[in-house]
């Protein structure tokens, strides 16, 4: 190779290195540039970003309960607190061995072995940080020792919530109800999901005001933003912002009243309920026998939950307005009402009793083997005659009685804060033909006509109803107090004011007239005098060949196979201001039974307290002080006993 070449290809060699130098030098420079480029990206513009999402990691959100709102009577008695939770938790990683503390704090507290095994199993499934409720709704005195025992006992935490309690709560288990721990049913109920429900433990309305008022009471939920570390414990609080607390509520009941008929029901399965006829509230509203609802309220035992559910008498029923029972002879006023609204019938005429009523070939019987002869309507309703209503009922029809029955309130629920509403019913020719596949007959008007057969009345409805004859208004039941009291003016009910004075005339006589079936258990107080109706409905029927042999009295049956006991009533009688009903189930004669306990609720309230033994027949007045004596002294109401004054 010539010199000139050699030193033209080392010449090319040589540039060819100096390119790739350079270009290496170049992409270095350029890789640089675009690090500092990211580095710059990072740590200007996106460092808000990244900011936010190392906040998300450490910090957390907590929900605050709120406090849940309270329940008051009309009068401003508190029914429905929130107390002061006394608790303990236990935080496993501040104690070295668990079980050791536990057997510690189990000889200062009742702690059950079984529990203890819990406490630890509990442990075992979550992390050493997060605190185990070991006991809860302890007594202070329990409380006060576990706090002085406290540094022998490492991981135990004293801790102070709130929980619900109820302080009349027999008196108002069925119309306040209870709280309970929340349920996965709770949670798929209720859509969209509050976040609070998410809290463990927290308590919900189950039952009564608590359930149907429940969004009013629970409040709105605060919020707490903390601190945690990497693997979730609670390092500091950053700050809070406080939620609503509920709403309270003051219900139309005065305790007063409701704890006298809950008292003079006692022993009994039964209800009552009292209402003002001007303003339809509710002022006595009472179920028996009734339950302890703080039972419920951090869960109730299996054992008790059974006891309750067992009970032949329902205890958990709320009777006055889930309990649907044919109204016996308190829905002879309907009839009564309907016939004379038509013109079927005038005050004057009579229709004759024999004691019994032929329909064909068969006989349908009076209560009164002999007959009653001879009546009016307002005796018809004083001697509670049956002939004579399966005469005016076959008359009316039952379409008509139907459509007088719905107007003064039976066959309906009402807009009340309360669960399990029965509707009752009123029957129809539609409805058994397809229920049943035939067709009505007469003999099921008959049936109607004195409260039998198909329909059904809830003791509310039947308290309703007697409220709309005292008034003629359209009085509709009330449960919660307005803000302002204020009146609501009722309209007047489609009802002529000669048939509802010829009614009430009736049911005037029935307690104050000699041969009415409640004379005995009048008000002999003209002030206070009481109009009203029995009923006794059956819950079987009579045979033809036990008819002949003699009719088995209600007391020498089985307590399920007897007669259910009603009585309605209004008073006073020339002014009236309140409403009443009551339903024994299974007491026999409304007579005998439910009047004598109706005419004590409503002298109750009349008087404002105790009555007066003046207000009672003469020859009651020892028994009848005595009963009052011992219910004054179980309520601890005062009472005066002089039988003077």
């Amino acid at each position: 190779m010539s010199k000139f070449k050699e030193n033209t290809l080392k010449s090319k060699m040589v540039r060819r290195v100096h390119r790739r130098i350079v270009l290496a030098g170049l992409l270095k420079a350029g890789a640089v540039a675009l690090l500092g480029w990211n580095i710059r990206k990072f740590q200007i513009e996106d460092s808000e970003n990244y900011k936010l999402l190392a906040d998300a990691n450490r910090v957390n959100l907590r929900l605050i309960p709120p406090s849940r709102g309270l329940i008051f009577d009309r009068l401003g008695t508190p029914i429905a607190l929130n107390e002061q939770n006394y608790k303990v938790v236990f935080i496993r990683e501040q104690a070295s061995d668990p079980g050791k503390v536990l057997k510690k704090l189990a000889k200062i507290i009742e702690l059950e072995h079984k529990r203890q095994e819990k406490i630890l199993q509990d442990m075992k499934k979550r992390s050493s940080f997060i605190p185990i409720t070991v006991a809860e709704n302890l007594t202070w005195e329990d409380f006060a020792k576990i706090s002085v025992n406290l540094p022998s006992l490492p991981g135990i935490i004293p801790e102070v919530g709130l929980t619900r309690h109820y302080n009349e709560y027999e008196s108002y288990a069925h119309v306040v109800g209870y709280v309970g721990p929340i349920s996965d049913k709770d949670l798929e109920s209720e859509k969209p999901v509050d976040p609070v429900l998410q809290i463990p433990k927290f308590q919900i309305g189950k039952v009564g005001v608590e359930k149907k008022l429940e969004k009013h009471l629970r409040g709105r939920a605060g919020v707490s933003r903390v601190e945690v570390n990497a693997s979730g414990r609670v390092m500091r609080e950053l700050n809070r912002t406080q939620g609503k607390s509920g709403g309270n509520i003051h219900l139309t009941i005065d305790t007063n009243l409701q704890k006298f008929a809950l008292e003079r029901l006692k022993g009994m399965s039964a209800s009552s309920v009292l209402m003002d006829v001007k303003s339809g509230d509710i002022l006595s509203l009472v179920s028996t026998p009734s339950y302890n609802p703080n039972n419920f309220v951090l869960g109730i035992s299996q054992s008790n939950w059974n006891a309750l559910l067992n009970d032949e008498r329902k205890p958990l029923l709320n009777k006055a307005t889930s309990g649907a029972y044919p109204p016996g002879s308190t829905f002879k006023m309907i009839v009564a009402a309907a016939a004379l609204e038509l013109g079927l019938i005038g005050l004057g005429d009579k229709i004759f009793c024999p004691g019994f009523y032929e329909l064909g070939s068969r006989k349908f019987h009076c209560w009164l083997k002999g007959g009653h002869g001879k009546l009016s309507l307002q005796e018809a309703i004083q001697k509670s005659c049956d002939v004579y209503f399966y005469e005016l009922a076959r008359k009316v029809g039952v379409k008509r009685i139907g459509k007088m029955a719905r107007l003064l309130g039976l066959g309906q629920s009402y807009n009340l804060p309360l669960t399990g509403q029965s509707k009752g019913f009123v029957p129809t020719k539609k409805w058994k033909k397809e229920r049943f596949g035939t067709s009505w007959l007469v003999g099921d008007t008959l049936n109607v006509g004195i409260g039998q057969g198909f329909s059904l009345a809830t003791p509310l409805q039947l308290a309703v109803m007697t409220a709309r004859l005292a008034s003629g208004k359209e009085v509709t039941p009330n449960l919660v107090k307005s803000p302002n009291n204020d009146l609501v003016e009722l309209k007047d009910l489609a009802i002529r004011k000669d048939t509802m004075n010829a009614i009430r005339k009736g049911m005037f006589d029935v307690l104050n007239e000699k041969e009415g079936t409640a004379f005995k258990f009048r008000s002999i107080d003209e002030k206070f005098s009481i109009a009203g109706k029995t009923g006794t409905s059956q819950v079987r029927r009579i045979t033809r060949e036990e008819r002949e042999k003699g009719v088995i009295k209600n007391e020498n049956l089985p307590w399920k196979m007897r007669d259910h006991a009603l009585f309605t009533c209004f008073a006073p009688y020339k002014n009236p201001k309140y409403a009443l009903s009551v339903v024994v189930e299974h007491g026999g004669s409304g007579s005998k039974v439910a009047a004598p306990i109706a005419r004590d609720i409503m002298l109750f309230q009349l008087y404002g307290g105790i009555p007066p033994i003046r207000a009672y027949p003469e020859k009651q007045q020892v028994e009848v002080q005595n009963r009052l004596l011992d219910i004054a002294k179980k309520i601890k109401l005062r009472t005066n006993t002089n039988p003077s004054i």
